[in-house]
């Protein structure tokens, strides 16, 4: 099984939230062990954006979304914002990869100061500090140059910068389509099988000339 087997996902108040949704269902169809994290403004988000509303309580929500998504027992396992003792609060037990998404420019910036004033925010912070994987999914328009400078601040410190742009060169016939586009994005970054979105020339792989 290739790419990380245990992943965080956190999502945060910026529209999209379509997005955490799909790769969450994803992740649980290739088996991986999910450690999920939402701020109170992505929960508001969610309820406008879907048909979703999720229970307050983490075990409630980890009931819900374990049935949501088919998964096994055990396999997401949902925190609250401020539950410290949590195994992504500390490098010797977070998963080897985060992605926020959809990451709201609030968070980008926390994450970038090393606010650490939440759960979210600590759980970046740590798969920084411990030089791991970190994704940052924002859908924000226009950027500021206060969201640009925090990007590349961010970037070189080592964290994946993944706009929510989906392409069209697959020419996507549905919303879903542009869901997915990114979803794909985020799975091949992880190196985690996917099969939402070709990858570029594999459409033409054996043609001929």
């Amino acid at each position: 099984m290739s790419g990380p087997q245990r992943i965080t996902v956190a999502m945060t108040g910026a529209s999209g939230a379509q997005y955490g949704l799909r790769l969450l269902e994803c992740l649980v169809k290739e088996g991986r062990e999910v450690h999920f994290l939402i701020s109170k403004a992505a929960q508001l988000v969610l309820a406008t954006e879907t048909s979703v509303s999720l229970p307050a309580k983490p075990q409630a929500m980890q009931a819900f979304l374990t049935e949501l998504t088919a998964a096994a027992p055990g396999q997401i396992r949902v925190y609250g914002k401020e539950d410290w003792m949590s195994p992504v609060a500390s490098g010797s037990g977070a998963p080897s990869a985060m992605v926020v998404v959809p990451c709201s420019t609030g968070t980008l910036s926390a994450i970038a100061s090393g606010a650490c004033n939440n759960l979210i925010e600590r759980a970046a912070d740590v798969t920084l500090k411990e030089r791991r994987q970190l994704i940052l999914v924002p859908r924000e328009a226009p950027y500021s140059s206060i969201h640009l400078e925090n990007m590349l601040k961010l970037s070189n410190l080592g964290a994946v910068i993944l706009p929510a742009s989906p392409g069209f060169y697959h020419q996507p016939k549905s919303i879903d389509d542009l869901i997915d586009f990114v979803v794909a994005r985020i799975l091949n970054l992880l190196d985690i099988p996917q099969a939402l979105l070709a990858r570029w020339g594999e459409q033409h792989h054996g043609s001929s000339e």
